[in-house]
């Protein structure tokens, strides 16, 4: 499995001989080019996760990727002319030979103000590969068993004690910190130094990829 951190929250996962794009967001650069794509998922219909005009040219740019995405973004996906199945806890999907698990259903909350929208996650299994989790925006998703977690670092509705208990609790071999666009290089070792230090996993790999970096598993 080879992960390359495309900003912010944007990842594109290349395992089992495919290419799979997640979370294209405002906050995200170097996807709009990218041909090629098997599929492209979106966890929830916030611009940080998805941009509207670029995931739209994208997918035209993409005509043989499935589109999966939460049930709101498929609506406004929808209103584009643009066909987009809404994924759901409990309906796993495949993608060649990877197997898509949704997980979850709400966006953390963040402020009485702001509604909770649909927000679904996904874990990426194939065999022979590690598996993948990537949240979305949210701390509560029960993926299982899982190798390599895509941690949301930081957040408007985040606290840092519920990050690193998260971490804890999912227990991964390795964590990529994402959502982390709003955070300067001080600010993200802290809250990585924070995980690496108090989440009681054992062996627990700390892998930062930068903008447009990757790692492969």
């Amino acid at each position: 499995m080879r992960v390359t951190h495309l900003g912010h929250a944007c990842l594109l996962v290349e395992a089992a001989d495919r290419r799979i794009l997640i979370d294209p967001g405002s906050f995200s650069s170097g996807f709009e080019d990218l041909t090629g794509l098997d599929a492209v998922i979106v966890t929830h219909n916030h611009a940080d996760h998805f941009d509207a005009d670029r995931v739209a040219a994208l997918l035209r740019a993409n005509p043989g990727a499935s589109v999966h995405t939460d049930p709101l973004t498929a609506e406004a996906l929808r209103e584009q002319g643009l066909a987009a199945v809404p994924s759901r806890q409990g309906e796993d999907f495949t993608v060649g030979d990877v197997t898509v698990s949704p997980v979850g259903e709400l966006h953390a909350y963040n402020h009485a103000a702001m509604p909770r929208i649909p927000n679904v996650g996904i874990v990426l299994r194939a065999d022979g590969e590690p598996s993948l989790f990537h949240p979305g925006d949210a701390y509560d998703g029960e993926p299982g068993q899982v190798d390599v977690l895509a941690h949301p670092l930081n957040a408007p509705w985040a606290a840092s004690r519920d990050s690193i208990e998260f971490v804890g609790r999912i227990a991964p071999k390795v964590f990529i910190p994402i959502h982390d666009a709003l955070l300067s290089d001080i600010g993200h070792q802290m809250y990585s130094g924070h995980i690496e230090r108090f989440s009681g996993v054992e062996g627990l790999t700390y892998t930062p990829l930068r903008d447009a970096e990757s790692a492969t598993f």
